[in-house]
């Protein structure tokens, strides 16, 4: 038999640009999880500290202040707030995903819109950086690489994660579906603007994020999580104090939508949109059995000797250095007939 759990999924808002006060909700909301038997809690995208929808409202010339307030709260992976989240899923024995900027300890000014998978033993079990900024996320963070298109086996199942637009790539997601992923973790933001009010209607993320998750489940016949973040008030009106004619575009852009699906992309239970909270949904991996039967696009149904996928998952660094210093010469070995000198390698 395959596990049966229970999953919770966070629907909320950061503290705008405040990593300290954003870890410590996240840690209230983690114990509200646990609480309540959840085995795994996932969060929004970038939920630490924010995610920066001003990349939609303005011009990049008018938000330099806005990218160093970014880059100055964004965590690094071995940092204190990563460090606080470790220790409570460890002392609560449960799984978290979590939505980060990523901190970049080779530039001060270079982040990653990353996700971390945490286990109940406090170990970072899988550490994913989103391939591609989708639109005018290219103005605040950096591509990513392969290193975290892994799926992860724990007790309660396979689990594979990705970011927003992601969701889009095929190839992505074929690369989960072919290490056996059995849940789906897809985090996503709480707004995502295209248009003003005069230009027609804004894009619809809920509707999105749907089809997007709703076509993996289907396809990989895997239960999925959709885990949105909120625009609350506090960080509405600090960016419509900033420019009142925005205000018009904050409130009439769509919000997202947290929920869960099932094998066969039906959504399970409700979602929540305007309000925040934690949605729950017992999970039953042995659901994926049955859909296997129909299309099984990791299985029977491929014609591997047509189509072949290679994935590149090294970890990409800034630079390779080789160490300055010669090893001694040993007895009777000429100095130039030392072994080279070996390669290290300094990554973000």
């Amino acid at each position: 038999m395959l596990p049966r759990f229970k999953a919770a999924a966070v629907h909320a808002a950061p503290v705008f640009l405040d990593k300290a006060a954003t870890t410590k909700k996240a840690l209230w909301l983690i114990r509200e999880a646990a609480a309540q038997g959840a085995a795994l809690v996932a969060f929004p995208e970038t939920f630490i500290p924010a995610f920066p929808m001003w990349a939609a409202l303005w011009a990049p010339i008018d938000n330099h202040d806005l990218f160093v307030r970014m880059a100055e709260q964004s965590v690094l992976v071995d940092g204190p707030e990563i460090k606080a989240i470790r220790d409570e899923a460890r002392t609560l024995g449960i799984i978290v995903s979590i939505g980060i900027s990523e901190k970049s300890s080779a530039s001060v000014g270079g982040i990653w819109n990353s996700n971390l998978l945490i286990g109940e033993d406090g170990e970072i079990l899988n550490h994913h950086r989103k391939l591609v900024p989708t639109f005018y996320e290219k103005l605040i963070w950096s591509g990513g690489d392969g290193a975290g298109l892994r799926v992860v086996d724990t007790r309660i199942g396979k689990i594979g994660q990705l970011i927003c637009g992601e969701n889009t790539n095929p190839l992505a997601r074929y690369a989960l579906m072919a290490q056996g992923e059995q849940f789906h973790i897809s985090s996503w933001p709480p707004i995502w603007p295209t248009r003003r009010p005069a230009d027609g209607v804004n894009y619809q993320i809920a509707t999105a994020t749907r089809i997007r998750a709703s076509a993996h489940c289907f396809e990989a016949k895997v239960f999925g999580l959709a885990t949105a973040g909120m625009l609350d008030k506090a960080a509405r009106d600090m960016l419509v104090a900033r420019d009142p004619s925005i205000a018009a575009v904050l409130d009439g852009t769509p919000r997202a939508a947290t929920f869960f699906l099932d094998p066969t992309g039906e959504q399970i239970g409700d979602a929540l949109c305007e309000d925040e909270g934690i949605l729950y949904a017992d999970i039953d991996l042995n659901q994926c059995v049955e859909p296997k039967q129909f299309h099984d696009v990791v299985g029977y149904y491929n014609r591997f000797d047509i189509f072949e996928l290679a994935v590149n998952r090294r970890r990409l660094v800034p630079a390779t250095f080789n160490h300055d210093e010669m090893p001694a010469a040993a007895d009777g070995v000429e100095a130039d007939a030392v072994r080279a000198p070996q390669a290290s390698r300094i990554g973000f």
